[in-house]
């Protein structure tokens, strides 16, 4: 029987069997020990246990149920459990109980450590779903395990089917959505991406991954943020408004995290928001990738593109809108035939979208969002590549009703129209895998993740717990400033020369890559010819690594390190700043485009001129040989974070901009920051007292 404290008694009619050998067990427990030493090459070498579960449940009565943990390890079924649970009468009578979900979070959390071994995923099973709705969400933050919520199969069963599901045991029934919850893997032991047939991103596998909940998002803001945001969903909602999104890629930049937070969000709400991607094309992003470096003056004037280069990108986003988007109740076609009600252009690779979304419907509102930063004085200078880059774009663009950009004047230029732009920065997500509070236990185990990835690739290993560590995490971009960051921390090291080695910080510069982003391999490339050719004696100090697409391997790198770094020389906003800050990291970023916005100086953390490297230092040197400065700079960071780069502030802005323009309604930000216009329309305008973005600092 279960413990009397409990809300529940639990009979184990059949517990978990399998053993660990005890020599794999002992190398692997090297991840349990944050306080342990670097591990030798052979632990490092040795992998964990990776398994997916499946969880079902057989109802017995209102408070008396049977429960089937199923284990698999890829290939086959390993392990199961089945323990029946009685609820006590005060669980039966809260309907806010935890019983069930409380039961099935300590067993899973039991096997893990006793096996030494990672979950990945599991599949629930839609009954225990609506049994206990929490689960998933609880699965997720509390053991990084991804929840899949399965169904039986689709096709019409036969009667005997029907007779022989009635007779299945509750463990068949667990080893079932096992198995198909791994279905739903890749060979990067990720969920796959789901795409549909119109190219229509299908965020957590158009809904069966459930992390998060409204509850979960509601404790993540502040209440005025909260009513205001509801506000705007009744609205879009009771008015069956179609939303539909049109960028670039689907995974691997800041518009796909943003895109993937903002439908998971909202889903849950049942706003009818849709997300659509065209089919990539290489040697088009190899020319879109030179127009970005060219409107921010990353590259020099003899970088041109040419006419027939963009012309190929006009050619590229017509098939893909002829091919996906024009059909029957296609996306682009007037709202009276199926069409979408508002269409957010939310990339400047994608503006050709916006003539043939007007030639459909005229009268239908286009807003176009431009993320990246619009060099206005190379636009301005006549004959010069970004001149001719810019009118090719600008040709489309002056079509759209809305032209919203990054709160930095400098980004827009002269053309757009003073009445038609309005600011709103980028977003993160608090409860996603990039930011979400994890356990020891899954911080350490990507750690050692990261560990591994390091050895195959013949990189050096990263010496914490024993040594604290800086980074910079962002793409291998020419405008992320990583020869600065390589300077900086050579100054650093000549500052702490007398000091042992133990004290001294090591430096990792990490980032996923994103495929319409041809620069990084060169990129990467250089920066390791830089330190083996100039730094030769820091190579077994700086740690340079390209990552797979796990959100939760930067999570960590995150948490554990002792200071962030973003010294970008050219910038849109770059919300990894705020991801930092969040974490009560002291972040040392240069005054390039909206970094500024996220970053108190002298409070959350440095703010330096581009290529400073002298002063880069110096606050390095202060913040690691300062613990008062550095705890005061930590928690003022944590606690100052706005609402506005949160998925739930993004959705705030482009609900109240969808609620004021669909329909026949317009709406003219002239140059407002359109979170002020959503909360003063919603009645619910910023107290001084509540953290916001600095709104007259670069606007």
């Amino acid at each position: 029987m279960g413990d009397a404290t409990l809300k529940h008694s639990t009979e184990v009619h059949r517990d978990f069997v399998s053993q660990v050998p005890e020599y794999h067990r002992a190398r692997s427990l090297s991840i349990q020990q944050p306080d342990s030493q670097q591990p030798d090459t052979l632990a490092i070498g040795t992998s964990l246990s990776e398994f997916w579960a499946g969880i079902a449940i057989e109802v017995e009565s209102e408070s008396a149920l049977k429960i089937g943990i199923a284990i698999h390890d890829g290939t086959y079924s390993v392990d199961f459990a089945v323990h029946r649970l009685c609820a006590q009468e005060d669980a039966r009578k809260d309907e806010n109980s935890e019983w069930v979900a409380d039961h099935i979070i300590t067993q899973l959390e039991a096997y893990r450590k006793e096996h030494v071994c990672k979950i990945l995923g599991a599949g629930v099973t839609k009954a225990l779903h609506r049994k206990s709705p929490n689960l998933c969400s609880q699965l997720w933050s509390q053991l990084d395990i991804v929840p899949i919520v399965v169904g039986s199969n689709t096709l019409a069963p036969t009667s005997k089917v029907r007779e022989r599901r009635k007779q299945l045991l509750v463990d068949e029934i667990a080893d079932s959505a096992a198995r198909k919850c791994l279905a739903f893997y890749g060979p990067t032991k990720l969920p796959r991406l789901s795409i549909s047939y119109q190219n229509q991103v299908e965020v957590d596998m158009a809904g069966m991954i459930h992390l998060a909940t409204i509850d979960d998002y509601k404790r993540s803001v502040r209440e005025p943020t909260w009513r205001a945001v509801q506000k705007y969903i009744k609205d879009v909602v009771d008015r069956k408004l179609r939303i539909c999104f049109f960028s670039a890629t689907p995974q691997g930049g800041g518009v796909a995290l943003m895109r993937h937070a903002l439908i998971r969000f909202l889903r849950l709400h049942d706003v009818d928001l849709e997300w659509f991607v065209p089919k990539p094309r290489p040697d088009v992003f190899r020319i879109t990738k030179n127009n970005h470096n060219i409107l921010q003056g990353a590259v020099g004037p003899e970088v041109r593109t040419t006419d027939e280069q963009l012309g190929k990108i006009k050619e590229w986003i017509y098939d893909n809108a002829e091919r996906y988007w024009m059909g029957e109740s296609g996306p682009l076609r007037a709202p009276e035939d199926g069409g979408a009600d508002v269409i957010i252009i939310d990339d400047p690779q994608m503006p050709e979208l916006i003539p043939i979304a007007k030639k459909f419907a005229p009268n239908r509102p286009v807003i176009f969002r431009c993320h990246i930063e619009v060099r206005d004085d190379l636009v301005q200078e006549e004959g010069s590549s970004a001149e001719h880059v810019w009118k090719f774009l600008w040709n489309s663009i002056k079509h759209a009703d809305i032209f919203l950009s990054h709160p930095v004047r400098s980004f827009v230029p002269m053309d757009v129209q003073k009445e038609a732009l309005g600011w709103l920065p980028a977003t993160t997500d608090w409860l996603d895998g990039l930011n979400k509070t994890m356990a020891d236990w899954d911080v350490q185990y990507y750690l050692h993740v990261l560990r591994q990835t390091c050895q195959a690739q013949g990189l050096p290993q990263l010496a914490y717990p024993d040594r604290g560590y800086f980074t910079q995490i962002a793409r291998f971009d020419p405008a992320k400033g990583i020869p600065d960051v390589i300077k900086s921390y050579a100054r650093f090291r000549e500052l702490m020369k007398d000091e042992p080695l133990r004290n001294v910080q090591q430096l990792v510069i990490c980032g996923h890559g994103s495929v319409d982003d041809p620069d990084g391999t060169l990129i990467y490339d250089q920066t390791m010819d830089m330190i083996h050719n100039s730094y030769p004696d820091l190579v077994g100090d700086i740690v340079v690594v390209r990552l797979g697409p796990s959100d939760q391997i930067l999570n960590a790198i995150m948490s554990l390190c002792t200071v962030a770094l973003q010294l970008s020389t050219r910038e849109g906003f770059e919300v990894k700043v705020s991801e930092a800050v969040h974490k009560g990291k002291p972040i040392i970023a240069t005054r390039a485009g909206g970094i500024p916005l996220q970053v108190v100086d002298k409070k959350s953390g440095y703010l330096v001129e581009r290529g400073d490297h002298e002063a880069v230092a110096k606050h390095l040197y202060d913040l690691v040989t300062d613990n008062d400065l550095y705890e005061e700079m930590s928690e003022y960071a944590s606690a100052h974070v706005s609402d506005e780069v949160h998925t739930v502030g993004n959705a705030l802005s482009w609900l109240y901009l969808a609620s004021s323009v669909a329909g026949g309604k317009s709406l003219k930000p002239n140059e407002r920051w359109i979170n002020d216009l959503a909360r003063e329309t919603a009645g619910e305008p910023y107290d001084d007292d509540e953290p916001r973005l600095p709104r007259h600092l670069s606007t």
